[in-house]
């Protein structure tokens, strides 16, 4: 029986992954390295040093920065994306979010968001929806990254529910298969053909409806 959901923040819940991004393109351009499309759709729902370790990883430049320097790049990234975040309002949660949300509550089901970002609760702040949730997963408190499922495994403790009480929702490839490896049911929000693993897949969040969901859901 469905208790609660389980959310990613950026690109799920709204469209601050745009900003970090960008964020990261302009910085692996300050290092002399040039991201594909592809490469770059790559960062999407990892850890800020795994995003930057794999930046590196692309430009051939893995050993070329110490500990310390990768976490001064890190800084400086997340800085220009903060700066971007105070920009946001109530209008920058994507289609569909609110009613989703709205269905929820009617059903008392448990939410918790489950994003690598350090950002969260500033972002949700932002949006004017963090009273909407139970809690959210301090990554600092995280040893793995997504695809690892440590994340939604967390998040499933704090909404005190167990793997099949609970529907999780990603945009990312990592996040879909993080979800997957916690035993959990995953709708997936993009390219169906890049999110193939989750279990119910809509092509943006306009489309999540969650009757829809829970009828895919019980039959699984």
């Amino acid at each position: 029986m469905l208790k609660g959901l389980l959310f990613d923040l950026d690109g799920v819940l709204t469209n601050s992954a745009k900003f970090h991004l960008t964020a990261w393109n302009n910085l692996a351009k300050e290092l002399g390295i040039h991201l594909t499309d592809a490469q770059l759709d790559s960062l999407r729902g990892i850890s800020r040093m795994d995003s930057l370790n794999l930046i590196l990883k692309y430009g051939g430049q893995e050993d070329k920065y110490s500990e310390a320097e990768k976490e001064k790049f890190a800084a400086e990234k997340n800085a220009k994306f903060v700066e971007q975040v105070e920009t946001m309002t109530p209008k920058d949660i994507l289609p569909g979010i609110p009613e989703l949300l709205a269905d929820a509550k009617k059903q008392n089901l448990k939410m918790v968001i489950a994003s690598a970002s350090k950002n969260a609760p500033k972002i949700l702040t932002r949006l004017g929806i963090m009273d909407e949730f139970d809690g959210i997963v301090d990554p600092a408190t995280l040893h793995h990254g997504k695809p690892d499922p440590e994340i939604y495994e967390k998040a499933q403790e704090i909404a005190g529910l167990k793997a099949n009480e609970v529907i999780s929702f990603e945009d990312a490839k990592a996040g879909v298969e993080s979800i997957k490896a916690a035993g959990q049911f995953a709708v997936g929000i993009g390219d169906k053909e890049l999110l193939k693993e989750a279990d119910y897949i809509v092509p943006s969040t306009a489309d999540l409806k969650l009757s829809e969901i829970e009828k895919v859901f019980e039959e699984k």
